[in-house]
């Protein structure tokens, strides 16, 4: 049977741990949140008959259950003694913008029963010092979006799967919202004619087919794009060569409403062509409307 990764998935209440679990799961783990640690070695025994059907197991954890702490560090030990491998990834974000999430979300914090946000949010810090301590992964989630955030877990999942060739992911991006924090390579394409300038095309995406042309049929980007797939073609294999199992993409432009997303859609349909596994995510697309 193969050797099946185990990930525990844990952190600050509002540092997106549900986020996570969910790329976990988009990237073929097996997820339960808000796991009991103690049934944790049942659970394993029963779970790894069946190892082959998913990719990975991964478990939410965290102080929603009150005796997490206290457990779960000899219960690790233990199932460590007989031959199972965790890694434990941990989610925080600062105050500040865990005030914020709470504050947009309505949710309560878990220690937050008899005391305030503030209190409960400084008490959690506090008692999961020693957890963070034995992390393999920290994440700042603080200044990250969603997208950002299921990127970097999507990378963390393909680690030692075995999960055949590297898979890319292309994004697409605008520069007035900040650089895409997990990109391996950025191209900047602002330099291509701009549709924006064009009332007509203005409030269309990059998907349309008048926004593609207008793009596309320059000289200019033509021999952009003739040198751009040159370049990846040719670095591409070296970061497979070296072992990397997921590569991010990003290509920028202004707002990330036409020209980068028109491009990216290129470059995702020519790596797709070459067979490799891509997947493509505009980020920006619907911000700049």
């Amino acid at each position: 049977m193969k050797e099946t990764p185990i990930t525990i998935v844990t952190g600050r209440s509002g540092s997106g741990k549900s986020t996570a679990l969910a790329a976990f799961e988009d990237s073929g783990y097996y997820c339960v949140d808000n796991m009991p640690v103690a049934l944790l070695p049942e659970f394993l025994n029963l779970s790894l008959n069946n190892a082959d059907a998913f990719t990975g197991l991964t478990f939410g954890m965290d102080l929603r259950e009150n005796s997490f702490i206290r457990q779960y560090e000899p219960i690790l030990d233990t199932l460590t003694g007989l031959g199972f491998h965790f890694r434990i990834i941990f989610l925080e974000a600062d105050e500040k913008t865990l005030l914020r999430r709470y504050s947009q979300t309505r949710r309560r914090h878990p220690l937050a029963l008899d005391k305030g946000i503030h209190d409960a949010i400084r008490k959690e810090k506090t008692i999961l010092a020693s957890l963070r301590s034995k992390a393999n992964q920290i994440i700042d989630t603080s200044d990250l979006t969603v997208h950002d955030l299921k990127a970097i877990i999507r990378k963390l999942a393909a680690v030692g799967t075995g999960d055949g060739p590297m898979k890319v992911q292309v994004i697409s991006f605008g520069y007035k919202f900040g650089l895409p924090v997990h990109a391996d390579l950025v191209m900047d394409v602002r330099f291509l004619k701009n549709p924006y300038f064009e009332p007509s095309l203005r409030p269309l995406s990059g998907k349309t087919e008048k926004v593609r042309s207008f793009v596309l049929n320059t000289d200019q980007t033509c021999l952009f794009l003739q040198k751009y797939f040159d370049l990846l073609d040719m670095l591409i294999p070296q970061y497979e060569n070296e072992g990397k199992s997921y590569l991010t993409i990003a290509v920028g432009c202004t707002g990330g409403r036409h020209r980068s997303v028109v491009i990216a859609r290129q470059l995702c349909d020519h790596l797709t062509a070459l067979g490799r596994k891509t997947e493509l995510t505009h980020r920006d697309i619907d911000r700049s409307l």
